[in-house]
């Protein structure tokens, strides 16, 4: 069970629909597995797609699946009307990415009203076993919600 009380009674559905607004999450294949108050789990399918050349999930793959756990997780302490950004993050890889498949969690570590710090662990599942592959510790800023610029309109924006 969370520590943290979600300050929008709507997190799930919020949350779920921000990460499902987040096309480079989809192209990577990752899904929601678990979400409380403060705490995310994604998952995503071995591809060989997002391998480097030993074979190994790259590790920049293993990054973007721990910031998008860390800052879904964060998002959920959110209140309404508010979006979440990335400010920061450092990544420890610790084993080689390899498995079946990998979960990547996010948990909040300090909540605040414009800054939240979290921490994230990034699994890799093999022959049924979980080995700690990477972990993450990220700052992520709560922003007022406005509406998002398509890609063609961000390209020709003026500078």
């Amino acid at each position: 069970m969370s520590q943290f009380q979600p300050k929008n009674p709507d997190f799930r559905r919020v949350a779920t629909d921000t990460f499902e607004r987040q096309c480079a999450m989809r192209t990577l294949g990752m899904s929601i597995a678990r979400m409380e108050p403060g705490e995310v789990d994604l998952a995503m399918e071995y591809a060989a797609e997002f391998t480097q050349q030993n074979g190994f999930v790259h590790g920049g793959i293993v990054t973007a699946g721990l910031d998008g756990a860390c800052g879904i997780a964060a998002f959920t302490l959110m209140p309404a009307g508010f979006d979440i950004l990335t400010v920061e993050f450092k990544t420890n890889l610790l084993a080689p990415a390899r498995g079946e498949r990998f979960v990547f969690r996010g948990t909040v570590v300090k909540p605040g009203r414009t800054l939240t710090v979290c921490e994230g662990r990034a699994y890799a599942i093999h022959d049924g076993a979980e080995t700690l592959i990477a972990t993450m510790s990220a700052t992520m800023m709560a922003l007022p919600r406005r509406e998002a610029a398509s890609a063609p309109e961000r390209a020709h924006a003026p500078a």
